[in-house]
């Protein structure tokens, strides 16, 4: 729509009364409503009135039925009519007239004077003549506290007996408690409220016997008098058996008495219990004041704790709670303090705990280091009980002492060699076991000596010499062993076999205290000159230049290998120096030797073939080669050079031409023929051609060529292994060299006129004056004369 509309509602109650009412117990909300057309009303109707029939709206739009409600709403969406009533309506209750009838007395009826604890037992209350019934309530009491309510639906309006019943199960706290019953009728606010109650019920509960503990504790001296209560009714007759004996209960019990009791019960029933007794007194504690064990061994310490209740037992050390383990160590030692405590008191010990044990790991001693003359204190101790002892195990010198001192053992070293270096054991003993460590100690500066000597030491003996013999000695006294390695000897003195030992490598061997083992070895070759040397070549394939081509040296029946070296030669130059040992691979072959193995030591007489490659040039052509075979046995001195016979080879290369004399560019003056050689070097030797233009008329005579004309000359070396050319280009200048050494010549003679000019007119005014000899004056400074004011020097002499 293009404007607003706006709907007034207008709402009327009405109700209607079937008594009597002048005003209307409801209310709406809101009173009046004024809105928009298409807008949404809701309004409220609530009523305070309990007792009615019913509300409703009655309305033109959306009219509700009765509702038995307190609270309705009449409720329109989008509201399009412009006029518009609605009326909310209650119905109140008819007033009914009521006849009532209630009894002055009610009576309650039960099963039994005596009730049993734990049985169901019902009560009844009788109400005589009661009307209405439903308005009627029935409260059970049990004391002054409300344990059941009866309510009755019967609409019946005439007068009817009630006989509602109560279901009670009695507990022994119910004795003595009063049971009763009320009936209550209520007739609204506008009726009366009556009510009355019945008889009381004074119960009596049967129960029991029934004790009251299952331990008893009490302390030593007193007795089971009163100590575990009996209930019943009625009253319980109690007896205390022990085993099957009467046991007197005013009797003081001992802690030997505690132990399983017996109580028999007469009332209601007969009653048998089993009873523990606990006899209370103080810890006792019985113990050993010093315990002797060995580390690790089962513990065996016998300690007995009594009391009760059970005493806590407590170890302490140092002032520190701690818990005995079952098996000790020497961490375990030391004093103890053991607390025993209940409830009733306390009780203590002191114990000492001794634990013996074999030395503990040796500290302070570690590997050292020394300068050389230094003095060096090395210490070793340990823990044990009883104390370890030491004992040193070293290379024995005159400079080491030992000292042992508040459970400490020292070993000093004055004034350190090299004898001090090596090992040092400190071993700790008791009765229970050892240890020992260690150490090694360097002196810095020194090297380590084997103390072992080998006359001599040092043995080269040529193949079938004559025999020699070796020693091998020590001054010391530390010395546990001494013999030879590397050779079938028992002696300490080895003899050589000049024809057989040629694989031995005899070392001297001895083990020593502090230093263990150390060996010098003897250097010992046996050895054999070759028997020949010849070189050849391994291939003749190719001589040209360029080309690979493989020499092979032979050395007959050399020893020992290792030793061996083979010089190649070129001549009198030196190609290719090579040591066997260390060159063995495919340019080497040793008889007994595989080619793969790279280090093959051996020592017997064997055949040696040397290969070199070489690429072949011009200078190889004629020239002998050469190789030979040298031992090198003594470091001072070496053995002869045994060489081959010498190996020609021939060369082919083709020409070079020598570009040093024959340039590519040449010039020549006219009138001055200029000369061009061409020199080519090759083997075969070459056939020299020059090439140029027919027109060209050169002079030729061999590789010389006589030009004074421009050009391209070409000079070609032949032979049988190929050809070469050289171009050489001529080019013709003008001589002006004569046209300059004139053109010089006039400008001399030009410069030496005009000088000449110039020096005359100098000399004419400088050099030619007037002199005039009357009154000279001398000089005062050099001795001439002055004239007229000039000091020009005038060479006179004053004469005397």
């Amino acid at each position: 729509m293009s404007g607003s509309r706006t709907s007034f509602v207008r709402l009327f109650v009405g109700f209607l009364l079937s008594a009597t009412g002048a005003c209307c117990p409801i209310e709406l909300t809101p009173p009046s409503v004024v809105l928009h057309y298409g807008d949404t009303v809701s309004v409220n109707c609530t009523t305070s009135e309990d007792m009615h029939d019913g509300i409703g709206w009655e309305a033109s739009v959306a009219g509700t039925g009765l509702e038995m409600v307190n609270h309705l709403t009449w409720s329109v969406k989008n509201l399009t009519q412009w006029s518009v009533s609605a009326l909310c309506f209650i119905n109140p209750a008819h007033t009914s007239l009521w006849k009532q009838s209630f009894p002055e007395t009610i009576s309650l009826g039960y099963d039994d004077d005596t009730m049993r604890e734990g049985n169901q037992y019902n009560f009844t209350c009788d109400i005589r003549n009661v009307a209405p019934v439903q308005n009627v309530t029935v409260r059970w009491y049990k004391g002054d506290t409300i344990i059941q309510t009866h309510t009755f639906d019967d609409p019946s309006k005439e007068p009817v007996d009630l006989s509602p019943v109560l279901s009670y199960t009695p507990t022994r706290e119910d004795e003595g408690v009063k049971f009763r019953c009320e009936a209550h009728l209520d007739l609204g606010p506008d009726g009366p409220q009556l009510n009355v109650s019945s008889e009381e019920f004074n119960a009596t509960v049967l129960f029991g016997p029934d004790v009251q503990c299952s331990t008893v504790e009490l302390l030593e001296g007193q007795t089971l008098e009163n100590r575990c209560p009996v209930t019943g009714n009625p009253v319980p007759v109690v007896t205390w058996l022990k085993g099957n004996e009467y046991a007197d209960v005013k009797l003081p019990l001992s802690r030997k008495e505690a132990g399983m009791y017996t109580i028999r019960s007469e009332g209601l029933s007969e009653s048998i219990k089993d009873i523990q007794v606990h006899v209370m007194y103080g810890p006792e504690l019985n113990c050993t004041s010093k315990y002797i064990a060995i580390e690790y061994a089962p513990r065996n310490l016998t300690c007995t704790f009594e009391g009760y209740p059970e005493p806590k037992v407590t170890w302490y050390k140092d002032f520190n709670e701690v818990e005995l383990p079952e098996n000790l160590t020497r961490r375990d030692a030391g004093h103890y303090l053991i607390t025993a405590s209940n409830k009733l008191s306390n009780a203590s010990h002191r114990l000492d705990i001794v634990i013996i044990y074999p030395p503990s790991q040796i500290l302070e001693l570690e590997d050292s280091v020394v300068d050389v003359g230094y003095d060096l204190r090395l210490k070793c101790s340990s823990s044990g009980n009883p104390q370890p002892t030491y004992s040193w195990s070293y290379y024995r010198t005159a400079n080491v002492m030992e000292e042992n001192e508040d459970g400490v053992s020292s070993l000093i070293i004055r004034s350190a060699t090299s004898y001090n270096i090596g090992l040092y054991t400190c071993q700790a003993s008791n009765d229970r076991g050892y240890i020992s460590k260690t150490v090694r100690v360097t002196v810095k500066g020194a090297e380590p000596e084997c103390p072992i000597t080998v006359t001599p030491d040092r043995m080269v003996i040529p193949y079938q010499g004559n025999a020699m013999s070796v020693a091998c000695v020590t001054n010391s006294t530390n010395v546990k062993d001494l013999y030879w390695q590397g050779v079938k000897t028992n002696s300490t003195i080895w003899r050589v076999d000049t024809h057989n030992d040629w694989d031995l490598s005899p070392v001297c061997t001895a083990t020593f205290e502090g230093i263990g083992t150390c060996q010098k070895p003897l250097t010992f070759i046996l050895y054999k000159t070759p028997d020949s040397v010849s070189i050849q070549s391994v291939d003749d394939f190719s001589s040209l230049e360029g080309e690979k081509r493989q020499l092979q040296c032979d050395i007959i029946n050399v020893a020992p290998v290792r030793n061996l070296a083979v010089l190649w030669y070129h001549g009198n130059e030196t190609i290719k120096p090579v040591n066997v040992f260390f060159c063995l691979s495919g340019s080497l072959q040793v008889t007994g030797c595989p080619p793969e193995n790279t280090n093959c030591d051996i020592r017997t007489p064997v055949n040696v073939s040397s290969t070199i490659s070489i690429t072949l040039n011009r200078s190889h052509n004629k020239a002998a080669f050469r190789c030979g075979a040298q031992l090198n046995l003594e470091p001072e001195r070496l053995q002869p050079l045994y060489m081959s016979s010498p190996l020609n080879i021939t060369v082919y290369y083709k020409p070079v031409i020598n570009d040093t004399k024959l340039q590519k560019a040449v010039p020549v003056f006219r009138g001055y023929p200029e000369i061009l050689v061409c020199e080519a070097d090759g083997h075969p030797p070459p056939k020299i051609q020059w090439l140029y233009s027919s027109d060209k008329k050169p002079n030729v005579s061999g590789g010389t060529l006589i030009v004074s004309e421009p050009g391209l000359y070409s000079c070609n070396a032949t032979n049988d292994v190929g050809s070469v050319s050289h171009d050489v280009k001529v080019i013709l200048k003008e001589d002006y060299l004569p046209l300059i050494a004139g053109f010089v010549a006039v400008t001399v003679v030009v410069i030496s006129v005009i000088f000449v000019f110039i020096y005359s007119i100098y000399y004419k005014n400088t050099k030619m004056r007037r002199y005039s000899l009357k009154n000279p004056k001398l000089s005062t400074h050099n001795g001439n004369v002055a004239h007229n004011g000039w000091d020009m020097q005038f060479p006179m002499t004053k004469l005397s």
